[in-house]
């Protein structure tokens, strides 16, 4: 993960905290009523509960959820918001802040629910971090397809071949002709001038890159022999569009013919019609 992503909001890590306090709730036995239910007193919102719980003997828990741990000011919160709504208090969270923390939640008879730092770390951030972690390689991906890079040459297309023809290092120096260490060198200096990401560590990793840049090579390839056929049925097109122009010409052409022999034969009838009246 890039050291410059963004941290974790608070928000979304007291959000995520809830959700894993409520799951826990359920796996020992409570059942969660409502969450985030609030404190109306004479008429008048004085706060929120995170979640009203029961446990398998019908009472009910007043739960508070810290992402964090639990200070004095916590427990006190706790034992009041549960007093009002006339429940027992509860405080899931990654455990006490002090010791007076503890004395005061003993005291009061506050029900404290520790989760270890572990895996409260854990489950809250795993999700965000694989998304993330998902988007960022999706990203270094499609940024590879995207992007046009004029370095690559014939017999650069040839090593990329073997590796995707490949499921060896071994496998693909062979192809190539050349022992392992050349071959090495080989993808070094594709990493060099860009064709192969540098951040491409595992054989697994190149051959997916090599498969990437083939696919997309090919696809290149079909482009531009869709656009030449283009390019040709344009051309042919415009032939038999000037063919049709010629042949429309000689029509015109012929028609004046036709039209010059039908009057000079209506002529020479005349005369010979002439010529037997004067015999």
């Amino acid at each position: 993960m890039s050291s410059t992503q963004t941290p974790i909001s608070a928000r979304r890590r007291w959000l995520s905290s809830e959700r894993i306090a409520q799951e826990v709730l359920g796996a020992i036995g409570f059942r969660v009523l409502e969450t985030r239910k609030k404190v109306v007193l004479n008429g008048i919102e004085v706060g929120e509960i995170d979640a009203l719980a029961t446990d398998d003997k019908g009472d009910l828990y007043a739960v508070e959820v810290k992402a964090g741990r639990i200070d004095v000011t916590g427990i006190r919160q706790a034992y009041v918001n549960a007093l009002l709504l006339n429940a027992k208090p509860m405080v899931v969270c990654k455990g006490f802040a002090d010791d007076a923390a503890k004395e005061l939640a003993e005291k009061l008879g506050v029900q404290v629910i520790q989760l270890s730092d572990i895996f409260l770390v854990e489950s809250e951030e795993l999700n965000i971090i694989v998304r993330e972690v998902i988007e960022e390689t999706l990203t270094e991906y499609l940024e590879l397809f995207y992007s046009f890079n004029p370095n690559i040459k014939p017999e650069h297309m040839e090593i990329l071949q073997a590796i995707y023809e490949s499921s060896t290092i071994d496998e693909a120096a062979e192809k190539l002709g050349v022992d392992v260490s050349t071959f090495m060198k080989k993808v070094e200096d594709l990493k060099k001038i860009g064709i192969i990401s540098k951040w491409a560590k595992k054989y697994s990793t190149i051959k997916r890159i090599a498969q990437l840049i083939i696919q997309k090579q090919n696809l290149v390839s079909a482009l531009d022999e869709s656009r030449k056929l283009v390019e040709t049925a344009k051309t042919l097109y415009d032939q038999l569009k000037q063919f049709q122009n010629l042949l429309t010409t000689l029509n015109q052409q012929l028609q004046k013919i036709v039209n010059y022999i039908s009057k000079l034969e209506s002529r020479l009838e005349k005369q010979e019609n002439i010529e037997i009246q004067s015999q």
